[in-house]
């Protein structure tokens, strides 16, 4: 079978059928999913839960696997498998966790606009989300779309941001939040990574805004002003015009491109439980050959 496309935003997004994922991908099926996550950026795949080895198969067949935080935070896993990723307010124990707990603060810096492991090269390319427990309300995820933010910026605000670069660091949105019991080895596990303003999409070809609250500074810019300007920027790109908003169902996986969206879980009652699992692919040169 085919992939079938029904997009779901005006700009970008689409739900994706036709082809079972929870099946070893031919390479041509492959390739229709390039194709398709170049030009929406954001696939939601209703209706296809996959068990954890499933969907780490479903990650390998673009790139490499990609650990993010874990390489900092280097806690007691619950999941059977260090290359998923659990995004939910369950802790080690199989438990609803404290509402002061590591797990939930990871949940609370989720709610930043953001691109995965931007603060790391390689970074991101494709994150793929599984869908597993929901709680009664709330926990949407919202997709915003970096090319339509660039397309969009003034003349004068393009050519400003044209040659500047920004530093992307791991721990600073944890920080923003008030977490700063890190050791200094946990500082240093990442180092910061340093990324164009403006991009351009390796598989698509079109021009796009990097931004996200992982960055922290504008080279060369005094500390203050850089970070004014980037909230400026992350506004301006996170306008409700450029956002998809994904109201989740059990079951749901929904695959992304860090390198041209950014997005945020939303709030929910984290006394309820809300489990999600994540695979997440690298941008290395193999990534972005398949990817083009």
């Amino acid at each position: 079978m085919s992939l079938r496309l029904k997009p779901l935003h005006p700009l970008f997004a689409a739900e994706a059928s036709g082809i079972d994922i929870a099946c070893p991908l031919s390479d041509t099926e492959v390739r229709q999913i390039n194709a398709a996550m170049n030009e929406y950026a954001v696939l939601v795949w209703r209706g296809q839960p996959l068990t954890g080895q499933q969907q780490i198969d479903f990650a390998k067949s673009f790139g490499p696997l990609d650990l993010g935080l874990k390489k900092v935070f280097k806690r007691k896993e619950r999941l059977e498998d260090e290359r998923l990723i659990d995004i939910s307010n369950v802790d080690a124990e199989g438990n609803v966790a404290r509402r002061d707990s590591p797990k939930n603060l990871s949940n609370f810096a989720n709610q930043l606009w953001h691109s995965d492991s931007s603060f790391q090269d390689p970074r991101a390319a494709y994150s793929m989300l599984q869908a597993l427990v929901l709680p009664s309300w709330g926990g949407n995820t919202e997709f915003a779309d970096l090319r339509a933010a660039y397309d969009a910026l003034p003349d004068r605000t393009k050519a400003e941001v044209q040659d500047l670069r920004s530093e992307h660091y791991a721990l600073h949105t944890r920080i923003l939040l008030g977490d700063e019991a890190y050791t200094d080895d946990q500082k240093k596990a990442i180092p910061p990574a340093v990324w164009p303003l403006v991009q351009t999409h390796p598989g698509s070809g079109r021009k796009l805004l990097f931004v996200g609250v992982h960055a922290r500074q504008v080279i060369g810019w005094p500390t203050a002003e850089s970070r004014m300007y980037l909230q400026d920027l992350l506004e301006h790109a996170t306008q409700r015009e450029f956002v998809y908003r994904h109201e989740w169902q059990v079951g749901d996986l929904v695959m992304w491109d860090n390198r041209s969206t950014l997005h945020r879980g939303r709030r929910y009652d984290i006394a309820e439980r809300r489990e999600l699992r994540r695979t997440t692919i690298e941008d290395v040169p193999e990534a972005r050959l398949m990817a083009a």
